[in-house]
């Protein structure tokens, strides 16, 4: 017989168990927001290390904040960042052709944006989520799922076995749990690809610039502590198998090399190829539903768009504040609810996606008169109302 990995099956009435797969943003938020309300979460991650070297960069917009705020790190993550309220926008030489004050999606009294190292902000998430005394299991996955109509019968890569109340898949764009529950959606490129890394923060660099043209379609930076930025430029997505992981370096510096200002200063420090990482753009939107009977999607398991608009950790992280509000609303955890769930969260994905895809698709094109200005306006103004 197996080891049991979770409590036992509580009484009717009693203590519900959740099983969330994943421990990235969206399922290290709702855990810990499942924990204070007195639910018993066991919490597995594919990876050993949790991920939490994982990354360069991350531009977290007010509406990120305020479910960091929820989950009572804001003050941790404040004092690891850079918060500013302005985005630049320059020509490939580093003139500025002018500036725009940041919407705060998050509200008056939190920064329109904050950048900071996705390392930092994981850890920060990691420490929360031990502090909330959930149990957790690293280097584990969840093999097989099983399920009735009271609940998930679950079988681990280590053997183990446990039964839950519900199952809250976290595991990432390309989610094994979506896939097991028969959800056939996979992520499809969007036609670009980034190169970042982590360099040192010139000291005019106080919020984030992009540089529209040249060899690339972007170059752009964003400052994310006192002391450091993350730094990146986007072009179209080539074959990643003909690309020598040892010549990154050389093929974001050859990029970078074409941008003026304060480049030739980050440009300097592009010489690491282990510290660059290039990833193509993907696009995923799950219609209909993010449940199959006890088993629900957040984050990028159900959705995912590019960093166009630097709101794809946000909308994993009001996916994980919504859900949990209504897991512990007192209602039935049944199909109405999560039902009740996706169609809350679907009209605001919806419009984050599909604003992001069409930036891209505009620059691909070459649309010279395109309303990028007005579409991002558009899209943040939205976002100010609550999820």
């Amino acid at each position: 017989m197996a080891d049991s990995l979770t409590r036992p099956q509580p009484p009717a009435g009693g203590t519900p168990s959740v099983l969330v797969i994943g421990g990235g943003a969206s399922g290290n938020a709702v855990t810990v927001l499942l924990r204070r309300a007195g639910i018993a979460v066991d919490l597995v991650e594919a990876k050993p290390d949790w991920n939490a070297t994982t990354g360069s960069g991350i531009t977290l917009q007010g509406n990120a904040l305020r479910v960091l705020r929820e989950l009572g790190v804001w003050e941790k993550v404040e004092a690891s960042g850079f918060a500013f309220g302005s985005l630049g926008v320059t020509a490939p030489d580093g003139t500025v052709l002018f500036v725009a004050e940041d919407i705060q999606t998050g509200g008056e009294d939190l920064p329109a944006t904050l950048g900071m190292q996705r390392p930092q902000l994981q850890q920060i998430l990691i420490d929360a989520v031990h502090a909330s005394g959930a149990r957790v299991l690293l280097g584990t996955t969840a093999e097989v799922l099983e399920q009735d109509a009271d609940g998930v019968s679950v079988r681990f890569s280590d053997g183990r076995e446990g039964r839950y109340d519900l199952v809250i898949a976290a595991d990432g764009l390309n989610s094994a749990t979506r896939a097991a529950i028969g959800i056939t959606d996979k992520p499809e490129p969007t036609g670009m690809a980034i190169w970042r890394i982590a360099a040192p923060r010139p000291e005019s660099v106080t919020r984030t610039d992009l540089a529209y043209g040249g060899p690339a379609y972007i170059a752009g930076y964003c400052p994310t502590s006192e002391n450091t930025i993350y730094a990146y430029v986007v072009e179209a997505c080539r074959d990643r198998a003909s690309i020598d992981p040892a010549t990154y370096a050389d093929e974001m510096r050859h990029l970078a090399q074409a941008y003026g200002g304060v480049w030739p200063e980050i440009t300097e420090h592009i010489t690491d190829p282990k510290k660059v990482n290039y990833t193509w753009f993907d696009r995923l939107l799950i219609e209909g539903s993010w449940h199959r009977g006890r088993v629900v999607l957040i984050g990028d398991a159900a959705h995912c768009c590019p960093p166009t608009l630097a709101q794809g950790a946000a909308m994993s992280l009001e996916d994980a504040s919504v859900l949990a509000e209504l897991l512990t609303s007192g209602r039935d955890w049944d199909d109405e609810l999560f039902q009740g769930y996706y169609e809350r969260r679907i009209p605001r994905v919806r419009t984050v996606v599909e604003a992001s895809v069409q930036i891209g698709q505009w620059q691909l094109d070459g649309v010279r008169d395109a309303d990028m200005a007005g579409l991002v306006a558009r899209t943040m103004d939205f976002l100010k109302e609550r999820p």
